[in-house]
Order: C-alpha cells, then structure tokens, then sequence
C-alpha cells in the first residue's frame, strides 16, 4: 500500500511532500464538490423543466380542446337533459376548466419541487466548512532536542527565525 504520492506508508515524508499531497488532495475535494453541485443542479433543472412543461400542456389543453369539446359536450348534454343550449355550453366550459386547473396543479407541484431543490446550496456550505476547518489546522510543535542545547544562543536563534 502506498500514499497518494507514491511513497510507502509509514515512511518518513518530507513537508514538501506533505504538502503535495495535502495540495492534490484538496484539488480533488474541490473537483468533487464542483462535480456534485453540478449533479445537483442538473437534478433542479429537470424538475423545473417538467414543471414547464405540465404548465404548457394545460396552457395547450385549454385553448385546443375549448372550441371542440364545448361543442360536442354542450350539445351532448342539451341531447341528453333537453336543457337550454346555453347552460349546456356553460357547463362544458367548466368541465374544461376544471382539466386545465388540475394539470395546473400538477404543474406547481413540479414547481415547488424544483424550488425546493438546494443542492448547490448544499455544497457551497460543505465547502466553507472545509475551508474553515482548514484555517483552524495548526501545525504540531517541534520537540525540543539535545542537540540544541549544546549550541550558541545565536545559532538557536537563526533556526527560531527559520522555522517561523
């Protein structure tokens, strides 16, 4: 088994190499996260389009089927009850409506899906998440060793500076 970097487990790594690896491993995180908000939204689109659609189909319903099925309703119904022909338009008007308002419903109910959707939402905040935890990570101390003890004040601190 080896690291992201090719190196064996367990083995001593540079910080450089850390580093890297840190580095290639945030950059894949990244691509993740933008690959999945882009799923996401892919997924909202589809419902708002559906939602277009059944909004279009009721739309197309009710002004195509108005002047056909007003006339075969209302004189269907004036055959059958022998009612007044204008009632009888009336009501298949009605009828029409009623079709029109349940394909609406539909409609909205696509809608509201579409709205509720909150993926890229979902993501943004996982990564300022990420991010912030990030900003938190501190680096672990350096153990002091014998080996500085032994030498001058003034090298003890040039390696304090460097290591700053």
């Amino acid at each position: 088994m080896s690291a992201p970097d090719g190196s064996p487990v367990g083995a001593e790594r540079s910080i450089g190499q850390l580093f890297a690896s840190a580095t290639t491993e945030m950059s894949a995180l990244v691509h993740d996260e933008i690959a999945l908000a882009k799923a996401q939204l892919k997924q909202d689109v589809k419902r708002g389009a559906v939602s277009g659609g059944a909004f279009s189909v009721a739309g197309a319903v009710l002004l195509f089927s108005l002047p056909m099925l007003n006339f075969a309703l209302a004189y269907g119904i004036r055959t059958w009850s022998g009612w007044n022909l204008a009632v009888c338009f009336l009501l298949s008007f009605a009828a029409n409506v009623l079709v029109a308002g349940f394909l609406g419903l539909i409609g909205l109910v696509f809608a509201k899906k579409a709205k509720k959707g909150k993926g890229p939402q979902k993501v943004a905040a996982s990564m300022k998440q990420t991010a912030g935890v990030l900003q938190l990570a501190k680096p672990h101390p350096r153990p002091e060793t014998a080996a500085l003890e032994d030498r001058t004040p003034q090298a003890i601190e040039a390696v304090a500076r460097s290591s700053s």
